[in-house]
């Protein structure tokens, strides 16, 4: 089977399920209700709206942070989806007639990133919508600037693109390499809520730790983007950000890491 109808067979295994549509549908409501919830605090304390003697924020800014929500809280989705690829048909055995109509694995491997990259931009431009719009609602709500048109904030959703597509060739990656798709799904969820969080935090209260957490994924894909409101929020350390061209690169490297890992460790075995 050639690369091109190996990464139709993909698509359409992808597509013909139910489980990128919901992923959406849940992507679509949890980032458009914080852009929402963060957008009616930000604006109003940027107005001096906020009852009571709350310092007002600057407005500069205001716009990239809050649609920076997309990326910042909505990579976790693109990461699962393409875990979702890979493990879904270790579990349920759809490899074996895979691999029996394209022997070789590489192949199917780099036909399941293609199609990582087509479903990372859906999801993007859901979550970059649900985000836009929720937060320039808000702001012109509030008479504050859109920054709609500006150049700067096309660049921003166009990075944004970027990260969603290498988040998901991240996820094909941790499903090549973790078979087990409840221990994948539960190694993904720990790291991206918990172990990064945790650690990009106390890198603010640790000396020189944030040399260290700057490089972690969720870090390199904020940095990519330009904006976060995680790095509105908690301090981030010491250390300067990355440039957004070093995070894109960290970020790519995470997906060529884990993707090269699965192909020789997990992707090669037979299946069971």
């Amino acid at each position: 089977m050639s690369l091109t109808a190996a990464t139709r067979a993909e698509s359409t295994k992808l597509f013909s399920t139910s489980i990128w549509w919901i992923l959406a549908i849940v992507l679509f409501a949890y980032v458009a209700f914080t852009a929402a919830a963060l957008g009616f605090v930000y604006a109003a304390a940027a107005t001096g709206s906020l009852p009571g003697n709350a310092p007002p924020l600057p407005e500069e800014g205001l716009a990239a942070t809050l649609y920076s929500t997309a990326t910042t809280v909505g990579y976790v989705f693109p990461l699962l989806v393409g875990t979702l690829m890979v493990t879904a048909e270790f579990r349920h055995k759809t490899l074996t007639p895979t691999f029996l109509a394209t022997p070789r694995r590489g192949r199917v491997l780099v036909a399941k990133l293609a199609v990582g990259v087509l479903i990372g931009v859906v999801l993007g431009v859901i979550g970059i919508v649900a985000a836009v719009g929720t937060s320039a609602a808000f702001l012109a709500g509030f008479g504050l600037e859109t920054d709609i048109t500006s150049p700067g904030t096309w660049a921003m959703l166009g990075r944004m693109l970027l990260a969603y597509v290498l988040w998901t060739l991240i996820g094909v990656g941790v499903g090549a390499l973790v078979r087990n798709q409840v221990g994948a799904i539960v190694g993904v969820l720990v790291f991206t809520q918990f172990i990064e969080p945790i650690g990009r935090t106390a890198a603010a209260f640790v000396e020189g730790l944030s040399d260290i957490t700057r490089f972690l994924p969720g870090a390199a894909s904020d940095a990519l983007v330009g904006a976060s409101v995680y790095a509105a929020t908690i301090p981030q350390g010491s250390a300067d950000p990355l440039e957004w061209w070093v995070g894109g690169l960290v970020l790519l490297g995470y997906a060529i890491v884990f993707v090269v890992l699965g192909h020789l460790v997990s992707w090669r075995r037979d299946v069971s």
